[in-house]
């Protein structure tokens, strides 16, 4: 094995280390990999700005948190029951021969795999695990947008992929969010933020599809307000009241009944 090679084998466990702990002091990571605690630093900054952890005081952490998403892994089991239920809702709303915006939500991956039932249709994306699963379907026609990738979100991201997603007009954007917040959608990454707005600026319509749990989750860098989109499909765990603003702000909503 090579330097590079021991290097990036290095970095791999240290980010499973941390993610499965949660948390690690840096000078554990350089003790248990036997480098010095400045390479354990280089190394975390390698992780993080890949996405895979955050770098805190004195460690990393894995946790989600109003700075990082949390691992692709945590999101698709995270409310999987509900996620499943707001994609076949979802679903109902494409109609063939429409041009869909997908982003790279776990919500969104869910749908990618009820489209099929919906063809022809043309879906633009950039979510890498979608595309794979579209890729199969003969009755889909596939852009995928390109960009820089970034392997903890398994998704291209950041300022080439927004420019990508310019260039294409689409009937509608399905869309999730890691945090509402006060009537305004937030996220953990300004790559991720980017790429969304760039996606609400091309699509004709904008559904925000968004488990109740969002509502009660803290994000970083501000999306846009709920009055920017045209539709809010969401489980019957959010409050009736909150319901109610949001409907008062112009914003249809959609409830769909959690499974008992």
């Amino acid at each position: 094995m090579d330097r590079v090679e021991a290097q990036e084998e290095r970095r791999r466990r240290m980010r499973e280390r941390v993610i499965a702990s949660g948390f690690v002091r840096t000078s554990e990571l350089a003790e248990e990999f036997g480098v010095s605690l400045m390479t354990a630093h280089r190394d975390l900054d390698a992780l993080q700005a890949q996405g895979w952890l955050r770098k805190v005081r004195g460690g990393a952490t894995g946790l989600p948190s109003a700075q990082f998403h949390g691992s692709v892994a945590e999101r698709m089991a995270t409310m999987a029951a509900t996620k499943q239920q707001l994609a076949r809702a979802a679903a109902t709303l494409l109609v063939p021969g429409q041009t869909v915006l997908l982003d790279d939500s776990t919500t969104c991956l869910l749908l990618a795999h009820q489209v099929a039932e919906h063809t022809p249709l043309t879906v633009i994306t950039n979510s890498l695990p979608a595309i794979t699963t579209l890729a199969k379907e003969p009755g889909i026609s596939l852009i995928t947008l390109g960009g820089a990738y970034f392997p903890a979100y398994d998704a291209f991201m950041g300022l080439h992929t927004a420019d990508a997603v310019r260039a294409f007009r689409a009937d509608v954007l399905f869309l999730s969010t890691t945090a509402v917040i006060n009537g305004r959608c937030y996220h953990t990454s300004p790559e991720t933020v980017q790429v969304k707005r760039a996606m609400m600026e091309s699509a004709a319509r904008r559904v925000l599809v968004a488990d109740h749990t969002k509502f009660t989750k803290d994000g970083l860098y501000a999306l846009a307000p709920l009055t920017d989109f045209d539709l809010l499909i969401v489980d019957d765990g959010l409050p009736a009241e909150q319901i109610r603003t949001v409907r008062a702000g112009g914003t249809e909503v959609m409830v769909v009944p959690q499974r008992p």
